[in-house]
């Protein structure tokens, strides 16, 4: 991937960023999920007011107002009607996952976002629009390499071409002074309610469901990944709200490779099962993020004086402990 990074044209130029701080409502779009609630959660403790919006309620909605809304499947004029009352001036969208066919991940990534940039087109005052990607919009990276921003994306998989397409739309709308967006692209998260599609989510429920007495085969390929806790990454999403930047890629990780097999055998320990009752096989990787993924976290640090703060071993803690079985 790094022979990519030469040719791309600034990832930083983009319009000035708000001039004043933004004050009025948050939208999270996908707010009963696991980067929604913690995105609802980091807003509700800095004080502002947050408007939760999915499909369903879901058994975790935020604590200050939700609404059932299908922002893929409707009316960009109603979804800016809903925004003008609630007073909202900030849009976050948490919407996306891994386990759907691609033509419904292109109706959860494209079209959500294409409807989204229609509803906040229609509005009085355009909101603050903070859009999460993924770290995989760049692509497979070669082993030693950092990603930063300066990669051209190249995305390969269902999954990563149409989070990618959902980004660009909002760099595009933003460039042609059509929206006020800025992309986060984070890498594989881990922590409280990671769900069961990641590979952490079925690690968990594998591991909840076996004997000890007869032991667990897991099967691990020879692979590092940087992993971000959810918590750091709803307080970069806070971060970017208010930080005067707009029209800009920021990629968030822990900027660590860490081996998968010290992180599986944290979540063993996280979990009390004997680890001498785990036996491991290697394979070949068959991951959507290759054998190797480490941002670079640089930018991140300079624009929205972020860094993470959470470690692996407390967070793999914290996702076991309200994992399968469990109550937050």
């Amino acid at each position: 991937m790094s022979a990519h990074s030469s040719a791309a044209p600034s990832p930083h130029a983009g319009p000035p960023g708000p001039e004043a701080p933004r004050s009025g409502t948050v939208a999270v779009l996908g707010a009963t999920g696991c980067v929604g609630r913690q995105v609802c959660v980091a807003f509700e403790r800095a004080g502002r007011e947050v408007l939760g919006i999915a499909r369903n309620r879901g058994d975790h909605p935020p604590r200050d107002a939700f609404t059932a809304f299908d922002v893929a499947g409707g009316d960009p004029a109603e979804l800016a009607g809903l925004l003008t009352a609630a007073g909202v001036d900030t849009v976050v969208n948490a919407t996306g996952g891994w386990v759907l066919t691609e033509e419904a991940m292109h109706e959860s990534h494209v079209l959500l976002v294409e409807r989204l940039l229609g509803a906040t087109a229609l509005m009085a005052v355009r909101p603050r629009v903070v859009q999460l990607g993924t770290i995989h919009e760049y692509g497979f990276a070669d082993e030693g390499v950092s990603i930063d921003e300066s990669f051209v994306p190249d995305p390969v998989t269902p999954y990563a071409r149409t989070k990618h397409a959902g980004s660009a739309a909002v760099l595009a709308a933003t460039a042609a002074g059509e929206a006020d967006g800025v992309v986060l692209r984070p890498v594989n998260l881990c922590g409280p309610h990671t769900p069961e599609a990641s590979f952490l989510g079925a690690l968990m429920a594998r591991i909840a469901a076996a004997d000890p007495r007869e032991g667990l085969e897991l099967t691990l390929a020879d692979a590092r990944r940087d992993y971000l806790d959810v918590r750091d990454l709803a307080a970069a999403v806070l971060a970017a709200a208010h930080a005067p930047v707009s029209g800009r890629v920021i990629n968030l990780g822990r900027g660590e490779a860490v081996p998968m097999r010290e992180i599986v055998a944290l979540v063993v320990a996280a979990s009390g099962f004997p680890a001498d009752a785990v036996r491991e096989r290697t394979a070949e990787v068959q991951s959507k993020g290759g054998n190797w993924t480490r941002a670079d976290i640089s930018l991140a640090g300079e624009l929205l004086d972020w860094r993470p703060r959470i470690g692996l071993r407390d967070s793999l803690r914290d996702m076991w402990a309200v994992g399968p079985g469990r109550h937050p």
